[in-house]
Order: structure tokens, then C-alpha cells, then sequence
């Protein structure tokens, strides 16, 4: 898929059997341990290996990778799972891991903030949309940073295409959106609400970001509004609750 160049360029859908992969809750992977080192550990194995199955993987080893690694289903039953043999499981998991090692330096360019900073930077996107605040958000991406709208084909690359897009098309009165932060596929995530005719606020899109100590790198909106559930969080939220 081509990045689009254009500050004028429109959405594109993919067709009907295009299938994406869904933005995962961290809740539903959490390690039980406390310790804040394993949350890390976890947290940074579910954002690579749900970027090696985005980019680089089969569909075959990307449903191993996820089933084993980051579900932690054993090979005996991601063997029935897929109607295979636990041998055929262990050898696509082998390929699939080394894949994952050689895309391992080119994901660690983007430096992680630590947790501190992590929130701050969300909080500073949420107001920034609660907002309509063209400027804030602007201030937030970074100069690589790309958009990307599935189940649309086309996606933005570059902070001076992607602000424009953003300024016209999702940025409207201040109030119109509110957001409830989340985390999915080990990054961080709001759940987005929209204010419908009624004033009250439903459940729009699952946002995911891709956060540097420099900025946000990358913004993955996932337009099912239905997916507001999965993450715990109710279909609409009434006049009242800010």
C-alpha cells in the first residue's frame, strides 16, 4: 500500500474481503504477576509481534505468532485450532520468531517513552481532540508520523499531510468528542465517542498510537464502533458523564 502524499487526498475503502487485524485489549493479556518489569516485558512482545504480523508475516505464522505468543495457547491446541500437527505448530512458530528477530532493530527506532511520559502524551491527545485543538495536535505528531484509517486503503504519511486531513475531517466544535483512555496491541489507545444529534456521546472508533519520547509516531483508528464493548466500555455515554 502506497503511502498518500496529498493534503487533498480522499478515503479509499478496502473491499468487502480485506480482513484487518483487530486492535487486541492488554487486559485480556495481562501477565498476573505485579511486577512492573514483566508488564514492560509483556507490553513490548504484544506491540512486536502484532507488528511483525501486520507488516511482514503470512497469514499462517501470523496466527501461530498471536495464538502462541501472545495468547499463550499451547501447541497441542493451536494444533486444533488450525486443524494442523503439533510439529507443523513448532515449525511455523520457528519461522516466525526468526522473522521476528530481523525486524527487531527496525521497530526499536522509535524509542519508547517511559510510562510518565506515555501518560502525559496521551492526556495531551486526549485534550487536544476534546478540544479541537489543530494547533496541540499538531505540537504532538512527529514529522514522520502517519495516519491510518482502516477499513479505508488510503493512509496519510508526514505531519504536513496528515494535519490538514485531520484539521478537515476530525476536528470539529470543541465538546464533539470525548475520549476514555485504554490500551490495545501494547500500546496505548482511547476508546473515541462522538456527540450524536441526541447530545449525548457513542461509541466511534478504537484509536491506537504508536508513542516516542518525541512525539506520536503513528495513529491507527480502527472504525468499529461496535469494539467499544470489547474493551469494557459502554455503546453510549449519556448527556451527563464528562
Amino acid at each position: 500500500m502506497t503511502p498518500t502524499r496529498s493534503k487533498r487526498a480522499e478515503l479509499v475503502n478496502s473491499d468487502h474481503g480485506v480482513r484487518w487485524l483487530q486492535p487486541m485489549p492488554d487486559a485480556l493479556v495481562r501477565p498476573e504477576s505485579d511486577d512492573p518489569a514483566v508488564a514492560v516485558a509483556v507490553r513490548d512482545s504484544i506491540r512486536l509481534a502484532l507488528m511483525a504480523c501486520l507488516q511482514y508475516l503470512p497469514a499462517r505464522q501470523r496466527a501461530v505468532l498471536i495464538l502462541r505468543d501472545v495468547l499463550a495457547f499451547s501447541a497441542t491446541e493451536v494444533a486444533d485450532m488450525l486443524d494442523t500437527t503439533t510439529a507443523a505448530v513448532k515449525s511455523t512458530l520457528r519461522r516466525a520468531r526468526a522473522k521476528v528477530e530481523e525486524i527487531s532493530p527496525a521497530a526499536e527506532r522509535v524509542v519508547p517513552p517511559t510510562d510518565r511520559e506515555l501518560r502525559a502524551l496521551l492526556a495531551r491527545y486526549i485534550t487536544a481532540f476534546e478540544n479541537s485543538d489543530a494547533a496541540a495536535l499538531e505540537s504532538l505528531l512527529r514529522q514522520d508520523a502517519t495516519l491510518e484509517m482502516t477499513p479505508a486503503k488510503t493512509w496519510f504519511s508526514g505531519k504536513a499531510t496528515c494535519v490538514p486531513y485531520l484539521t478537515k475531517y476530525a476536528l470539529f466544535s470543541p465538546g464533539d468528542w470525548r475520549m476514555v483512555p485504554t490500551s490495545a496491541n501494547g500500546q496505548p489507545a482511547v476508546v473515541a465517542y462522538l456527540r450524536g444529534e441526541d447530545g449525548a456521546h457513542h461509541a466511534f472508533a478504537i484509536a491506537v498510537l504508536t508513542l516516542a519520547v518525541d512525539g506520536i509516531a503513528r495513529i491507527t483508528l480502527f472504525g468499529e464502533p461496535g469494539m467499544a464493548a470489547k474493551f469494557g466500555r459502554p455503546q453510549v455515554r449519556p448527556v451527563s458523564d464528562r
